[in-house]
């Protein structure tokens, strides 16, 4: 099966994962998972694998196979895997949990190497650009660095005491860190530049983005530049696109009629794709803010997509 250059994976309520030629899209793949539902989707640097976060396990599907069966199944967790991601050599992956911890793992082994205990349900776990620290936020409203060469919690903060942690995004430099909470609200802290870690937070700007839930925070990546936007995913159906300098609201992407859980830029921050409780996934172009494709074919709720439209990086 020949790799597309544009791979575009949603995943649904109903047990199913769904591959989409992005420009027609035309669904040309579709998974069975009856195990559980799926809470997170990613595809590795090299393009081979997409990663479906469920409860527990997390399992890996070869991209470029026809096979519905997974190729691996990583299985330390005992509750909902809420978060997965990828050190960018492609070696090892990180996770985070409804069980409370974050976790490392050799994609080579597949065996857990490290866990880190948050004591909260994890809901958001991202990497730093420097690839040494892991970010978490959990449901109790805490957000802790977990230095990767100490091999521990370097620093926490709790922007609002009892507010669930949501999402958590970087900007591509280092430079700046953003949570989104159950209330709507954005805290932005400021990463010290000249420093090889990210433990020196200096609070920024403190943005009230939606009146409902933000199920997902993102900052655009490093070929929008010099342009940085912020985009907000929210329970009040909308998706909002802030400009990080100032963080005025630049628009408003409306057109899902339910819940939206997850987005995702393009490689050079041109566009957007969304996943709704409507059932769909959306192609937005950010320049004017329309929907310019709509991926139909799920049944249920559409709570995670991943896109990978770069160049593939090559495992070390």
């Amino acid at each position: 099966m020949a790799q597309p250059s544009v791979i575009l994976a949603t995943a649904s309520y109903e047990h199913t994962i769904k591959f989409w030629e992005a420009k027609s899209g035309r669904c040309y793949r579709t998974l069975q998972y009856p195990d559980s539902h799926i809470n997170r989707l990613e595809i590795t640097p090299d393009k081979r694998f997409l990663a479906a976060a469920g409860n527990p396990h997390i399992r890996h599907f070869d991209i470029n196979s026809n096979s519905t069966v997974p190729v691996i199944s990583y299985d330390s967790h005992t509750s909902n895997v809420m978060a997965v991601g990828f050190h960018c050599d492609g070696n090892w992956m990180y996770s985070g949990s409804e069980d409370g911890t974050v976790r490392i793992w050799d994609l080579r082994t597949a065996t857990c190497q490290r866990e880190y205990e948050s004591r909260a349900a994890v809901n958001t776990v991202v990497l730093h650009p420097n690839q040494k620290e892991l970010i978490s936020g959990d449901q109790n409203g805490n957000i802790r660095v977990w230095d990767l060469a100490a091999n521990s919690c370097s620093c926490e903060l709790v922007p609002e005491v009892d507010t669930a942690v949501r999402s958590l995004t970087v900007m591509w430099d280092g430079s700046m860190v953003v949570a989104a909470n159950n209330r709507g609200t954005c805290y932005v802290w400021r990463l010290l530049k000249g420093t090889q870690t990210i433990t020196c937070f200096e609070p920024l700007h403190k943005l009230q983005a939606h009146d409902g839930y933000i199920l997902k925070c993102l900052l655009s990546p490093e070929f929008c530049d010099p342009n940085r936007y912020l985009a907000t995913a929210s329970s009040d159906h909308t998706v909002k696109i802030w400009n990080v300098d100032g963080f005025k609201l630049e628009r408003t992407l409306i057109g899902h009629q339910r819940w939206v859980w997850d987005c995702v830029f393009s490689v050079d921050g041109a566009y957007l794709i969304t996943a709704s409780s409507d059932t769909t996934a959306r192609l937005w172009t950010m320049s004017t803010g329309e929907a310019i494709r709509v991926y139909s074919g799920h049944h249920k709720p559409t709570v995670c997509c991943a896109l990978h439209d770069g160049a593939e990086s090559a495992p070390s």
